[in-house]
Formats: structure tokens, sequence, C-alpha cells
């Protein structure tokens, strides 16, 4: 082992979607801001999440130059494409190895495959190239300067098969979407038991005891502070489960999160959220 290690994060602005209407509050359409995630030692680096527009993916590529660091690995915590989409095209620029689960790779696949219908609706002309690169790693670790960087499963969160990065020797968990922190959740995916589910992952993130945590999608006025976020985020969660069943219509289920969560950014994650579990309203 040598030296020891550091992390940086870069959190890219909320983007506009292509969406003619408004959010219930007012607000037009907008992504989450997101989380970029640098772990670095003396010479090498390791990327986590990278975000999804080829705009941002400059971003991303100008901060790691300006690190002074080798990029050896990108990982992505889970498929959905706005934690890879720029991934290809930074690890062939790096010369660094796209690295996630195996369920991250099967449901990556399935992101591409609906990319017409989905993201190239939302963000047209916005997303380059999105060939399937990734590898899985031998043990779902990976060596940086001799510490262990490890890729944990911890199944269904905002959605299937997800991973948090575990770097012990930070007391550091990369939550992905696991754990939010200041930013309304995106609870799409939860019908059907999936609450219960991302209660257990949460769980399972606090096994390891980290003392930091950076969200996929945070407050960039909010630190790290890794009790607080898993706090909140299972707040969030049992709060949404409470209200799913006494909620008529999306918009109850909207007015009576926004009551309980006025503070948290990104009101669009949660009218998403509710008019996919009220598909009827």
């Amino acid at each position: 082992m040598t030296g020891t290690l550091g992390y940086d994060v870069l959190i890219l602005e909320p983007i506009p979607q292509n969406v003619d209407t408004f959010v219930p509050n007012g607000d037009r359409f907008m992504w989450s801001p997101q989380s970029t995630i640098l772990i670095y030692g003396e010479r090498n680096a390791i990327l986590i999440d990278p975000p999804f527009t080829t705009k941002q993916g400059r971003q991303v590529a100008d901060w790691i130059n300006a690190s002074g660091k080798n990029l050896t690995h990108i990982i992505a915590t889970h498929g959905h494409g706005d934690h890879w989409f720029t991934a290809p095209a930074l690890a062939e620029e790096f010369g660094a190895q796209l690295v996630a689960s195996q369920g991250t790779i099967d449901l990556m696949r399935l992101q591409v495959e609906q990319r017409s219908v989905s993201w190239d609706i939302l963000f047209p002309g916005q997303i380059g190239e999105t060939p399937i690169t990734a590898i899985v790693p031998q043990d779902l670790t990976i060596n940086l300067e001799g510490h262990q960087v490890r890729i944990v499963e911890v199944g269904h969160s905002d959605t299937e098969d997800t991973t948090v990065i575990h770097v012990a020797d930070l007391e550091l968990v990369v939550g992905g979407d696991v754990i939010y922190n200041g930013v309304h959740q995106y609870l799409s995916e939860s019908a059907g038991g999936g609450l219960e589910k991302w209660l257990t992952a949460v769980d399972l993130v606090e096994a390891l005891e980290p003392r930091l945590v950076v969200s996929g999608h945070k407050n960039p006025a909010l630190d790290d502070d890794a009790p607080r976020a898993i706090r909140e985020t299972r707040e969030y969660l049992t709060t949404a489960r409470s209200l799913l069943p006494r909620s008529a219509t999306a918009r109850d289920f909207f007015d009576a999160m926004m009551e309980r969560f006025p503070d948290r950014l990104n009101p669009t994650a949660l009218w998403m959220s509710a008019s996919a579990l009220y598909p009827e309203s």
C-alpha cells in the first residue's frame, strides 16, 4: 500500500428536459443535480458515475485533466443512463477500463435499447454513442495503489440490481442512487414492494458503517455526513410508503410529499415518480 487516498466530487447543475408542460408547483421539468466522484491516490484515480450528455462529459474530462491523475478505471453504480452514458467516451479518451456488476451491465443494455423512446426524447441531440464496454472486475474489487475500492451489490433501490462503492480506507461509500442527499428521490420503479427493497438496500449501506456518503444526486450546499444522509433517505422512503395508500391521485401524493419535504431539490423527480405510481390519475 502506498500513500493515502482522497476524493473529490464534481456536482453538475440540473439541465432542462424537453417537456412542454410544467411540474404542478410551476417548475420547469429538470434533471436532478448529479455527482461524479474521483477517488485518487498519489498517481492514479478511479472515476465513479460519469454523467450522460456530451457537454457534461466534456466538463468531467476537463476536471480529470486538471487533477493531474492517471485515470485507470471508471465505475458505474447502476445501469440508469445518467450515471454512465459518457463513460465509454471518457474511458477511450483516458485509456481507462469501464467496470460494473453484471446486473448493472444488463440494465445498461436495456437502457441503450430504450434510448429512442426515453433519453433521446427528453434530451434530443445531447447524448453521444453509448457502446457497452463495461466488464465485471474480479471479486468486484479494484486495486488503487494498494487500497481496495469495492463494488457492493445491494439489490433494488431506484432501479434493479444497484450497487454502491465502498472505500474502507476513506470510511466512504459512493451511494449512487441508493442514498440521496437533499434531492427528491426517484420512486418511479418502486411499485409492488420496491420501497421495501430500497429500505433493505439502505440497511446494507448502513451496515458498512461509513463516515461519509457521496450521493449520486445531492444538494451541493450539504455535506457528505453519512448518518444524516442515510437517515434522511430512509425517512423519505418510509414517508412515501405511508402516503401511497392514503393518496388518491398523483397530485395528492405529490402535494403531500412536497409538504413533508419542501426543501429538497428538483420536484420534477417527485412528479415523475407520482405519475408512474398513479398511472390512471
